[in-house]
């Protein structure tokens, strides 16, 4: 916890005054200036506590965006998606199935860690429906900037962020919809749900099912 309070007092004015100028629903800079204007983000508490904000991160003209929840300890802690225990699951699914993963864009629904204090742990606590949609501004504005043909909803929190209302992830899983905007929407896990199952044998069967969903990912990028 000690580490969070410096990040409050190094937080510019200047920063903030670029987040309020990316509020504006006409923003068109690129998206190096929308990661940057977002250090400043103040659209909902959740910067309060967080270290810092976690950006999306890949190429500016990826024809996929991967989108999970929203950044973990470790993700909080490095400012960069992905790259907890729950990433490492997913870099090494994706490598199976041929993905790079520095040809696709990777963010979360919400930019900031929301978590409980538990002794010297930070503990996740899923964002509400609020949070969400507070941070869907920065979600729209990457997916407007970076045109992508293809979108991934890691879970349910992505799911509900893309597609503006919840859907049940278990049922729909492997599925494509089609937004209004013609945006293509992959439904599947977090790959997170795979590192809670204890039973060994359930676990590598919900692995090899994710390998399978990373598969189609790949053959519908293809296509």
């Amino acid at each position: 916890m000690t580490a969070i309070l410096p990040h409050r007092t190094q937080t510019s004015a200047g920063r903030a005054s670029r987040a309020r100028q990316a509020l504006d629903e006409h923003f068109d800079g690129s998206i190096s200036e929308l990661r940057e204007a977002a250090k400043g983000c103040r659209r909902c508490p959740l910067w309060r506590d967080a270290t810092q904000t976690v950006f999306g991160e890949g190429p500016d003209n990826a024809k996929v965006i991967f989108v999970g929840e929203q950044p973990g300890d470790q993700e909080d802690l490095a400012g960069k998606p992905f790259v907890g225990p729950a990433g490492k699951v997913f870099d090494a699914i994706l490598d199976e199935a041929e993905v790079d993963r520095l040809k696709v864009y990777v963010t979360n629904a919400v930019k900031h860690f929301k978590f409980e204090p538990r002794g010297k742990r930070r503990i996740h606590s899923k964002p509400n429906a609020g949070e969400v949609q507070a941070c869907r501004w920065w979600l729209d504005r990457e997916f407007a900037l970076i045109k992508p043909e293809l979108a991934v909803a890691l879970g349910a929190t992505a799911a509900l962020s893309l597609l503006g209302k919840a859907i049940p992830v278990t049922k729909m899983r492997g599925q494509v919809i089609e937004r209004e905007d013609g945006l293509r929407v992959f439904i599947t896990i977090h790959p997170s749900f795979i590192l809670r199952i204890h039973e060994p044998v359930d676990k590598e069967a919900e692995r090899e099912r994710f390998l399978r969903d990373m598969r189609e990912v790949k053959r519908l990028m293809v296509a």
